[in-house]
């Protein structure tokens, strides 16, 4: 798994048996190999932008295949597992454009996303099946290719005895909601609006770092209240759940827009506070929406859930009945989840348990590359 991050490629050893609701995961290993400068400045070439030079794109596909590909072998070595010891690689590929019918004016077009890294090159490098292109079924049964999270939560997390809230802060923050008692056609499903990646992009902009680590300069500033306002009047964070975004729209262009708009200078410190203080305002806003009246497990992954500042903010906005705690369940964690859903995602389809379902939560998805 490679998200908007770009931080780098996580990389899951997960041992499943059975499917659906009978799934056991055991993760055995787990790593994240870091994008070094060069690979980075790649990808961002092409990544969230309208415009790019199509030969660059065409070639860059198959380099990351590769590049992955290799990540995978360098991994296997030096855990001492041999690649006919793996039955399938699960790959989800590196997002660089996603784009649902909210986000264009083609009346032609519907939904869209495009995630590159050819996993047939993946397959030749590792000498191991593997599956890709998840998103490409959930948009072609008509929704719009994310958050695809709920089948793994539901199948690994859910608590029939009290409701439990699955939120994953990447660049994108998502939540799967599971309320007691819910069978896998009952949970919600979501993303809410910016997790890291607004705070990801200033800091790298402004203070030259990848990210604010432990929230530590957002947690110097001081919150400035009309560019709060401003961030959260955006219509995205007004529209209905279920929902999908991306940073297509939640970027450093938007935040100077309204900066513009409101002609206010506002300080970097105070800047930081302010987008730490939205994606905390965001998550906190579009849980109460589900009218949880019980007391409810938050279980936090992704970046987000190491930034001290944010989680903190989320306790004391949800309060006594939200148990809010970094995911560290059934050996799987903060870090490894998304990589580990999607390996869940995997043994789902060749298990074909739902093959021509058009539910979101019961659809198969990913196509097969074999090997040379």
């Amino acid at each position: 798994m490679s998200g908007t991050s770009l931080d780098g490629l996580d990389v899951a050893v997960c041992k499943i048996s059975d499917f659906g609701t009978d799934t056991k995961c055991e993760v055995i290993h787990f790593a994240t190999i870091s994008y070094c400068d060069e690979t980075k400045n790649k990808i961002r070439r092409v990544f969230s932008t309208e415009t790019v030079e199509l030969k660059y794109l065409t070639l860059l596909n198959p380099w990351i295949g590769t590049l992955h590909g290799h990540f995978i072998n360098q991994k296997l070595t030096e855990w001492g597992i041999k690649s006919e010891e793996i039955d399938l690689i699960a790959s989800h590929g590196q997002t660089i454009y996603h784009c649902p019918n909210s986000f264009h004016s083609f009346n032609d077009f519907n939904n869209g996303t495009l995630q590159i890294g050819d996993a047939d090159h993946i397959a030749a490098e590792t000498n191991i099946i593997t599956l890709s292109d998840f998103r490409q079924k959930h948009i072609a049964a008509g929704f719009e290719g994310a958050p695809l999270a709920q089948y793994g939560d539901y199948n690994l997390f859910a608590n029939h005895q009290k409701d439990t809230l699955l939120l994953n802060i990447g660049g994108i923050a998502n939540f799967t909601f599971i309320g007691k008692g819910y069978d896998v056609n009952d949970l919600i499903c979501t993303d809410i609006g910016p997790g890291n990646t607004l705070m990801d992009q200033y800091v790298q902009k402004h203070f030259g770092i990848d990210f604010d680590k432990n929230g530590e300069i957002a947690s110097k500033g001081v919150i400035n209240n009309d560019l709060l306002d401003s961030l959260l009047s955006l219509s995205f964070i007004k529209q209905a759940i279920p929902k999908t975004t991306g940073p297509e729209l939640f970027n450093l262009q938007l935040l100077e827009t309204l900066l513009s708009q409101l002609d206010i200078y506002v300080s970097p410190n105070d800047i930081m506070a302010t987008l730490n203080e939205f994606t905390a305002s965001c998550i906190v806003k579009h849980i109460h929406q589900l009218d949880i009246t019980n007391s409810a497990d938050v279980l936090i992954s992704g970046g987000g859930a190491h930034n001290l500042s944010l989680v903190t903010k989320l306790k004391d906005k949800l309060g006594k009945h939200f148990r809010v705690m970094k995911l560290d369940k059934n050996g799987i964690n903060a870090d490894s989840k998304e990589a580990v859903l999607f390996a869940i995602l995997a043994n789902e389809t060749v298990m074909n348990t739902n093959a021509g379902s058009k539910n979101a939560k019961q659809l198969t998805m990913g196509k097969i590359s074999l090997p040379l």
